[in-house]
């Protein structure tokens, strides 16, 4: 379809005051969300567009198209921070886990979906590629479920596939799916990629965060045997596990042999090990994400970030230097689920700092995305503070130890005046700076 023929078919098929979702990260489709912001003004020519924003991957949603599309979303990650920083951005502060269910429910609308898919299998379905996610619950809503097909997305197993007459809109794709390409680990995140590899054990089942720091776990990982996959996102590590021999699912107590994800977040060489592979479901963040679910995994192990952790355990993943950058995410949900998980481990790991600031802090400068009574084991290069079952003076003297030294003696004395607002004892921590 040429450039005008799909800016008219969108123009058929859109209602003044829709509200448009599509995949997020590796799953956006370019040639539509590309035609969508470029014909915007004719688009929503009798009324404002409404469009949800995920984690971003590319430069498609810029500030200035707030002139007729409105932008509501969870995440103001990677270039999508630029929406949060021009104002122009409304957060939706839910957990991730919840979304299907608002969808579902109608609380959060959905009336157009823009999704990439593989080419159909024989049967005729097209596979939803990279990612379920909230999408499905977006397609069971929506009214009108637009899709470019992909050459170079991976037909993979999933629950949800889509057939020629569910679409209303099909068009070829005409950008390669985004590739999601990791930097080299440096030496903070090689040392808690350490750390953290030490405590997993042969059978445990992963669940990774995003950024470089998961990737680096992982890499830590491959003199292991039979580990598993539960996940929201998965990556080019996990593939590597796999060809390696190292991630059989084999020992997992439910989904035995089958490793599960909700969106593949990697390059080529992750998209070329999915594509139909049995070993790998995409599953809806409604299954990824259940706190039953999760809770029922034995040895899970759920290894997520965070801007930045003071000395009771309380966790920011959302605000940093007073501009929206993460997510509630699944954060909450995964260390949960791990917590309560038969051997599980629930981890936050992050560098102590960050342009000489420490990221073990007194006091949180932006909101609490994880509770303190959720903190499992926090990790940064300097070791492993486990604060499970601690008093908030033996969390404080674990913290301290973790943290950046020459930030320790501040902290400490901080620490002082934290625990007494807490009417907590203060239990001398000399030595520990």
């Amino acid at each position: 379809m040429d450039p005008n023929s799909l800016a008219a078919g969108l123009q058929a098929l859109l209602r003044p005051g829709d509200h448009i979702w599509w995949g997020q990260a590796t799953a956006e489709p370019l040639t539509l969300t590309r035609a969508l912001v470029k014909h915007r003004h004719a688009l929503a020519r009798h009324g404002r567009l409404s469009v949800f924003v995920g984690i971003g991957q590319s430069d498609t949603l810029q500030p200035a198209q707030a002139d007729v599309l409105d932008f509501f979303g969870y995440a103001a990650s990677g270039p999508h921070r630029a929406l949060a920083r021009a104002g122009v951005l409304d957060i939706v502060p839910s957990h991730y886990s919840h979304l299907p269910g608002l969808i579902r429910q109608g609380t959060l609308r959905a009336d157009v979906v823009l999704v990439q898919v593989s080419p159909p299998d024989k049967e005729g379905r097209y596979s939803m590629g990279l990612v379920h996610e909230y999408i499905p619950a977006a397609l069971d809503r929506a009214r009108v479920i637009i899709a470019e097909v992909n050459p170079e997305v991976p037909w993979t197993y999933g629950s949800r596939h889509l057939t020629v007459d569910e679409i209303d809109l099909l068009v070829d794709a005409a950008h390669a799916p985004i590739s999601l390409e990791r930097s080299a680990p440096g030496p903070a995140e090689l040392a808690i990629a350490g750390h953290i590899a030490g405590w997993v054990e042969d059978g445990a089942t992963l669940q990774m965060g995003i950024g470089n720091l998961p990737e680096a776990v992982v890499a830590a990982l491959h003199d292991r045997r039979d580990l598993g996959l539960h996940s929201g996102a998965v990556g080019d590590g996990i593939a590597a596990l796999a060809e390696a021999g190292v991630l059989t699912n084999a020992r997992k107590n439910i989904d035995t042999g089958v490793g599960i994800g909700g969106i593949l977040m990697g390059s080529e060489r992750l998209r070329r090990w999915a594509h139909r592979n049995p070993q790998l479901q995409l599953r809806e963040t409604s299954y990824t994400h259940h706190p039953e679910v999760l809770a029922s995994i034995h040895k899970l192990t759920a290894i997520n970030s965070a801007i930045e952790v003071d000395l009771t355990g309380q966790v920011n993943a959302e605000v940093a230097a007073g501009v929206y950058v993460g997510a509630v995410g699944g954060a909450v949900d995964f260390l949960r689920g791990a917590a309560r998980s038969r051997g599980g481990l629930p981890i936050v790991a992050l560098p102590a700092t960050a342009k000489d600031a420490s990221r073990i802090v007194a006091q949180l400068s932006g909101p609490v995305s994880t509770p303190r009574s959720d903190a499992g084991l926090i990790v940064t290069e300097h070791g492993v503070a486990d604060l499970r079952g601690q008093t908030l003076s033996q969390r404080v003297r674990r913290m301290l130890d973790i943290a950046a030294p020459e930030h320790r003696e501040d902290l400490e004395r901080q620490a002082h005046a934290l625990l007494c607002q807490c009417g907590a004892a203060f239990v001398a921590v000399a030595g520990t700076a």
